[in-house]
């Protein structure tokens, strides 16, 4: 009666509903749903249900680094596109085993180019360079003389195709000659007295990155390399890189043990060190030797007393007597405190090796002097010495190589370093901490130069920077 508003349709679609839940409710529907839950429970908790295994169209791209990948960062860190393994591996076969004949990569096209620089460098190598002045001179009169340093434009050339990881300076006092080593095994050889397109060449005698270079110090026709696996001997007048050590352990780096370049101490990234001799035929090295560090990264001679070594590692800088070395239980005679973190390099003075310069990833460069270094000469019982300066840094960076503190061959007191200060420059303190030059040059140095060589009797100065690009003033 209260539905005589509506139609007949709607009064009897009312009734229909009405009758429809009373039928529903009559069942009681949610009781036997929450019973058969129950059930359906008790039964599931005993049965270990194995997960659906994903399709392969529906996993993530899984994300691999730039550096391992190969994809060359620029001098301003971009994002870039990814490339795959498999292009990254035919663009770079792996260097075989053996000596390898020193043909460069370049070689069908610019022949006539590569013998010229070959022949460029067999000659120098001929000519007996005048002994350097080992001696220190006047600050002023050397400061003056870092000022009469440029960079020019036809002094900049991208040398290699990677970050440069290693660089040697010819000590010809005519003619200037570079190599670089790239993270990729590549060496670059550059004229740079040249002055034409042509003065650059790049050779292949590696499969991974070139760590550490040095040309010979009785006979600069040789240039020595060390890679991750391999150490080689680039001998021009034989036109070969000949294979002298080779390793399943990775190699950091190496330093001479004699004047005459027969003898070399060898450090591994897993913390031993090696003594190889390359009159000893085969591959291997001497001597293989646990030193109790977690990592090491350089080895440096003593530039008088050749039997000492420096050793810098994760937090370690010790100095080792070769003569006593054996395969485990070593002692240093010395310890370099100070250290909180990493240590980048560690290396003596040119001259006298009384004063020690490290770099370390807490952003300080720390000096060590005779008083703290040269005590261990004198006794045989284990020092420690702390440092008597440092000096605050910014020395990390990314898709840079670790920064490394070099000293300049031609003055006992003083050191280079690059620098992440703006505008780009690298820096030149004295052993006392402080800063005694800058060079720069706002229009033509816009990068980090992490890797930087200085000539031995030269006013000469080499920066390589994360693209493979050397600067000389």
């Amino acid at each position: 009666d209260g539905y005589s508003h509506l139609s007949a349709y709607e009064r009897k679609r009312l009734k229909n509903i009405t009758e429809n839940a009373k039928f529903f409710a009559a069942l009681k529907l949610h009781e036997v749903s929450a019973r058969l839950n129950q059930l359906t429970n008790k039964r599931r908790s005993h049965v270990t249900k194995r997960a659906k295994p994903k399709k392969v169209e529906d996993e993530p791209t899984r994300r691999r680094s730039m550096r391992l990948l190969r994809v060359e960062p620029q001098d301003i860190p971009l994002l870039e596109s990814f490339r795959p393994a498999a292009a990254v591996a035919a663009e770079y076969p792996q260097v075989p085993v053996g000596p390898l004949p020193m043909v460069p990569e370049d070689q069908a096209e610019d022949s006539k180019w590569t013998e010229a620089l070959l022949g460029t460098w067999m000659r120098i190598s001929e000519l007996k360079a005048e002994d350097a002045d080992k001696g220190t001179p006047d600050i002023k009169r050397y400061q003056e003389s870092l000022s009469s340093m440029v960079l020019s434009e036809e002094n900049i050339r991208k040398v290699v195709k990677a970050r440069v990881c290693s660089m040697a300076i010819h000590p010809s006092e005519s003619t200037i000659l570079v190599a670089a080593g790239d993270k990729w095994g590549h060496i670059g050889l550059w004229n740079v007295s040249c002055g034409t397109e042509e003065g650059a060449h790049i050779f292949i005698p590696h499969s991974l990155q070139v760590n550490c270079m040095h040309f010979s110090p009785c006979n600069p026709a040789h240039l020595l390399s060390l890679s991750n696996d391999t150490l080689r001997c680039g001998d021009v007048t034989k036109a070969v890189f000949d294979e002298i050590c080779r390793s399943e352990d990775t190699f950091s780096c190496f330093d001479f043990l004699e004047e005459n370049a027969c003898t070399a101490i060898v450090s591994h990234w897993g913390g031993d060190v090696a003594v190889v001799d390359r009159r000893t035929p085969g591959l291997s090295s001497e001597l293989s030797v646990d030193i109790g560090f977690t990592r090491t990264r350089t080895v440096h001679v003593h530039p008088v007393n050749k039997q000492y070594f420096l050793a810098a590692g994760s937090v370690d800088v010790c100095v080792f007597d070769v003569r006593y070395l054996k395969a485990k239980g070593n002692k240093p005679l010395s310890s370099l405190t100070g250290h909180t973190k990493s240590v980048a390099s560690a290396y003596f003075s040119p001259v006298t090796g009384s004063r020690v310069v490290t770099v370390c990833a807490d952003d300080k460069l720390r000096i060590f002097n005779s008083k703290n270094v040269q005590v261990l000469f004198k006794k045989n019982n284990q020092t420690k010495s702390k440092p008597t300066k440092t000096a605050s840094q910014n020395l990390a960076g990314r898709w840079l190589t670790r920064f490394r503190a070099i000293w300049d061959p031609k003055q006992e007191h003083c050191f280079l370093v690059g620098s992440m200060a703006q505008p780009r420059q690298i820096q030149l303190f004295q052993d006392t901490g402080n800063l005694l030059h800058s060079f720069c040059n706002v229009d033509l140095l816009s990068s980090v130069c992490s890797i930087n060589v200085v000539h031995p009797s030269q006013n000469i100065l080499v920066g390589g920077n994360s693209s493979g690009r050397l600067h000389v003033f």
